[in-house]
């Protein structure tokens, strides 16, 4: 069965840093033929974008709040996204997802993402 699962959530202080990762698994479940990307969600809050990376790896965009500070990467031979985060805030504090995309387009649109993982707490204490 296909699915994605995120790790490296935690407690952190403000100013630290996290590698988030996202393992994709299943049969024919490849992260190498669609656009990647990860979102947040915010207690009370919409999920947002937060970045994504084409197929290839060639091109990356950021939402402008977590530009300069995180980084999207992907290991294609183990099938695993990650997202490096640095200089941590407090407004940081969500649960972050990785979403597998339907097209090969970079796109920051939820309706664009068809799979899923369950998310991996990220908390940033002041």
């Amino acid at each position: 069965q296909a699915q994605l699962v995120e790790s490296g959530g935690g407690l952190v202080q403000a100013g630290g840093s996290l590698r988030l990762s996202c393992a994709a698994s299943g049969r024919t479940f490849s992260i190498d033929t669609m656009a990647m990307a990860w979102f947040r969600q915010a207690p009370g809050k919409e999920r947002e974008f937060v970045a994504v990376i084409s197929r290839r790896g060639t091109n990356t965009y950021y939402a402008d709040s977590v530009k300069g500070r995180f980084t999207i990467s992907k290991d294609n031979a183990k099938n695993t996204l990650y997202l490096q985060m640095n200089s941590l805030k407090p407004e940081d504090t969500a649960l972050y997802y990785c979403a597998k995309a339907i097209s090969q387009r970079v796109t920051t649109f939820e309706s664009d993402y068809a799979n899923w993982g369950q998310g991996t707490q990220v908390i940033v204490s002041s």
